[in-house]
């Protein structure tokens, strides 16, 4: 388990430099030019001349590309085209698109499996048909329109909770129901589909030949099984909800990483850019290692394989 684990380390150096390579050469060979994003289009052609040269725009290609790599080793992200420090500004906002990815996770997994396992072990009845309702509708339901009506109803019409912000509890319910509800429903469809194959498996006819509680069931026996399949999906999700942040970051008014990376992308900020497509690579590659490992405690015979 533990060379596993290793190797998935390692395996993280070429995909991040992979995807920083990718997102340096789409920057690079986009038009525009930053010094005119900072100075202004009517500014002096020699200050911009001198800015490309002190910014490091004038290097070549790889160059740049070298530089920032090499620089982010040492743990040194630079600068930003605005004379921030690029590691101070990402970390200050990150924390609260991770906290609102997990929330919106959490909302997605929670109650997509009791919804989905509800539906399944009570299949064509009024419940199950609610159930499957709920989950075309969350499915159909775009995050930016979902947004607007909850902060219409529950924050302008019902007073019940504030319309922006992220600093207070009552301020995550609603950007975490935004980002969770659409996931939600692909965790309930999945889950019921999972179950519905899993209890028509001979061992569970087995466990209940043997009398055991019909809650024992289906919440040891076979909703177990049954996640596995769930359990890759989540991990999926947990990048779309990374990258699904930014658009609710902006309708709440988030102080967020995804929205950051968006207004860096408008003045072609560079090293905000890379920087934040970096750490967002390594968080889903640490998510996902997490769920292969998740897999060995759900499934004794994938443990056996590490073994």
């Amino acid at each position: 388990m533990y060379k596993y684990i290793l190797k998935r380390l390692l395996m993280l150096i070429p995909v991040i430099l992979g995807v920083t390579f990718i997102v340096f050469t789409l920057s690079y060979i986009t038009p525009g030019d930053p010094a005119d994003f900072i100075l202004g289009d009517s500014a002096p052609h020699e200050a911009k001349e001198e800015l490309r040269e002190r910014l490091g725009l004038n290097d070549p290609f790889l160059v740049r590309y070298g530089n920032f790599i090499l620089s982010a080793v040492q743990g040194d992200l630079g600068n930003s085209y605005r004379g921030r420090s690029v590691t101070d500004e990402i970390f200050t906002r990150f924390p609260n698109t991770l906290q609102l990815a997990v929330m919106g996770l959490l909302i997605a997994v929670l109650m997509g499996v009791l919804l989905g396992v509800i539906s399944a072990t009570k299949q064509y009845s009024i419940f199950d048909n609610i159930a499957t309702t709920l989950g075309i509708v969350g499915v159909s339901l775009p995050n930016f329109w979902l947004g607007m009506m909850l902060v219409i109803l529950f924050a302008v019409n019902l007073g019940w909770l504030p319309p922006s912000g992220f600093d207070h509890p009552s301020q995550w319910v609603l950007p975490a129901l935004t980002l969770g509800t659409n996931q939600m429903a692909m965790v309930m469809r999945m889950s019921r589909s999972s179950m519905l194959e899993v209890i028509r498996q001979d061992y569970i006819r087995t466990a209940r030949a043997k009398g055991q509680k019909e809650s024992v069931v289906i919440w040891k026996h076979a909703l177990r099984n049954a996640l596995i399949p769930v359990t890759t999906y989540v991990g999926l999700t947990f990048g779309f909800l990374l990258g699904g942040a930014i658009l609710t970051e902006t309708i709440f008014s988030i102080n967020g990483l995804g929205r950051f990376m968006v207004d860096s992308i408008r003045t072609r900020d560079l090293p905000v850019i890379l920087s934040g497509v970096m750490i967002l690579s390594i968080t889903f590659s640490i998510v996902n290692l997490a769920v292969d490992i998740l897999y060995a405690y759900l499934d004794p015979r994938i443990k056996s394989q590490y073994k």
